[in-house]
């Protein structure tokens, strides 16, 4: 039976999303690698250029270069050159967080940005471009040699620049990226250990933190992986450490625990029932605490610990992953409340994030779905919005950049 989900029509409306979003972006590069673009695609030259920024375009090129589409393969070459050179600290080794004309603005090491180091050195490997394999052999030592704990399953949140002291913080969203960094890592290696890390760190969280605290995921942790549920709670709309609970967070390591299951399975594993049930509570729990919680519709950005809701914004990335994450949670249970969920939010998408005008996404909206700027100024990178495009024509196992790169597009 083919859905709104599968038709023909909404395939090659995505692939034209797909190319849209590509395009916004080929005016972002900078000398040291990808800029903060603004609400027309314009660099905003005030900003630092940040390693997060850069290496999510290069791997969102990477993809490109992987569709066939001829303008991505230099994007993807230029960002290996900035991560093979002005953002990497050649002394203590590792990458700066940001630069700027005169060098680091930032030389904090965090795993968050590394993580995507390793995403887009081996997002370009499997592209098949010149130096990506060398930079992914570097970008995991370092992940294993810095970040990787082995004792606590998990990695640790960030370093000074010379790697002497560590910060008393654990996160899980660096922990997450970390997980999506190394199962793309396992497609460009054929290492088995990077999937058993991704497993280990994936437990951890969703058959426990979150299983433990009701499906809302503690994002903020001491040093022995204690929750530290007041966090930030004089700032609850921080970018990177929000206070509460990040409904968003729920759809992506429903997602990404149901691409390491499809990928255990690919490896001849059994995968225990987890794996499966986790992925459909946290949806649920995203659905009935974040979508319309305060009276208009939409995802709300974070709840407390009881489910009320907190920051009432709306963020872009959030949508895109919920939509993801339904999609995958079809593919593999064909329940068709998910596909009803999917047309819903790619229609809410269209009308409330789709900038029809200047192309990409509206980052953040308030709760009418006026574009907003209370969290995320401009439209910084494609990453979350182009993914939403790819992952629904693509199986779960491989990653994105392999499922590409075999031909597996549907």
């Amino acid at each position: 039976m083919t859905t709104w989900l599968s038709s023909p029509a909404h395939q090659r409306w995505l692939e034209a999303e797909t190319d849209r979003l590509l395009t916004f972006s080929h005016g972002t590069p900078v000398p040291d690698g990808f800029g903060w673009a603004g609400p027309d695609g314009t660099v905003d030259r005030s900003r630092a250029t940040e390693l997060w920024i850069t290496c999510r375009m290069t791997h969102s090129h990477a993809l490109g270069t992987l569709l066939g589409r001829p303008a991505s393969g230099p994007l993807v070459d230029h960002g290996l050159a900035a991560l093979a050179g002005p953002l990497q600290d050649q002394v203590h080794g590792g990458w700066f967080a940001a630069v700027g004309p005169d060098g680091p603005t930032d030389t904090t090491k965090g795993a968050y940005p590394h993580a995507f180091v390793v995403l887009a050195a081996a997002s370009a490997t499997l592209a098949g471009r010149a130096g990506a394999r060398e930079l992914l052999d570097r970008a995991l030592a370092v992940s294993q040699d810095r970040f990787w704990d082995e004792d606590a399953g998990m990695v640790v949140e960030s370093w000074d620049r010379t790697f002497t002291a560590c910060e008393e913080y654990r996160g899980v969203n660096a922990t997450m990226h970390t997980v999506e960094a190394y199962l793309v890592a396992a497609d460009a290696t054929g290492d088995r250990l990077w999937l058993d890390r991704a497993a280990r760190m994936t437990g951890r969280v969703v058959d426990g933190f979150a299983r433990d605290h009701r499906w809302r995921i503690p994002e903020h942790f001491d040093t022995a992986w204690r929750p530290v549920l007041d966090h930030n709670a004089d700032e609850p709309a921080h970018p990177f450490r929000p206070f509460g609970a990040t409904v968003g967070h729920w759809f992506e390591w429903a997602r990404l625990t149901l691409h390491l299951r499809a990928s255990l399975v690919a490896q001849g594993d059994e995968v225990p029932a987890w794996m499966l049930q986790a992925p459909q509570e946290l949806v649920e729990a995203g659905v009935r605490e974040g979508w319309g919680a305060d009276g208009h519709p939409g995802f709300v950005y974070t709840v407390d610990w009881d489910g009320r809701p907190v920051v009432t914004q709306r963020m872009h990335w959030v949508l895109c992953e919920a939509i993801a994450a339904v999609s995958a949670l079809h593919a593999v249970t064909g329940d068709e409340r998910y596909a009803a969920w999917y047309q819903q939010w790619w229609e809410h998408a269209a009308h409330r994030f789709i900038d029809h005008e200047r192309g990409s996404w509206h980052h953040e909206t308030d709760p009418d779905g006026r574009p907003a700027t209370g969290t995320w100024a401009g439209k910084p990178d494609v990453y979350h919005a182009l993914q939403a495009t790819l992952l629904p024509r693509l199986p779960l196992a491989p990653g994105l950049a392999a499922g590409l790169a075999h031909g597996l597009l549907r």
